[in-house]
Formats: C-alpha cells, structure tokens, sequence
C-alpha cells in the first residue's frame, strides 16, 4: 500500500477513486507520566514520554487507516493528513485520513 500526503503518484494513473478512509484512536495520559512530565517541566526539555505515546498514537492511526483502504481494494491512499483533537482533559484523538485509490503503472 502506497501512502502519501501528495495529490498524484510519479509514474501511476489514477484509475479510481474508492472513499475516503479513516483511521483514529484516543489515547489517555498516564499518572506516572504525569509525574515525570510535570518535573520536566519545571526544568524545560522534551517530555520523551509524550513524545512517544504521540508517536504510537499516530502509527495506530495510519495502520488503521491502511486497513480500511485495504478493505475497499485500495492500492494507495493519497492526500494522507493527520488531525488531533481533544476530547477530555487528558485523553486526545489522533486521526489518519486520506483519499483511498486504485492506481496503475503509466
């Protein structure tokens, strides 16, 4: 599966367009990472904790986002875009979404 965030793919052709496709999850802090989080804080830096759980967050996102373009027959999934939101303090959604499409070499 061909996933990227431009509009076209070099050397394909466009032979359908299956949807649009999604993937999302929602993601919580965590108390001990809070802790940690909240002393780095006061010291400055990189909170590495958050940096990957944002980092596992947004793979979950993409990998569910490829399993529903598999689902409609898709060969790659164009105009990939990430979005975030919040839905409660402390819990935030990340999703995937792009155009699901079925290309073949030019």
């Amino acid at each position: 599966m061909v996933i990227t965030t431009a509009e076209t793919l070099p050397k394909k052709e466009i032979l359908e367009v299956k949807g649009i496709v999604r993937g999302s999850t929602v993601r919580a802090r965590n108390f001990g990472r809070d802790i940690f989080a909240g002393l780095k804080n006061l010291v400055g830096g990189e909170i590495s904790e958050y940096t990957k759980l944002q980092a596992h967050s947004r793979e979950e996102a993409l990998k569910r986002m490829i399993d529903d373009a598999t689902k409609l027959g898709a060969d790659a999934v164009i105009n990939v875009r990430f979005s975030t939101s919040t839905i409660m303090q402390g819990a935030s959604e990340i999703l995937a979404y792009g155009t699901a499409v079925k290309v073949e070499d030019k």
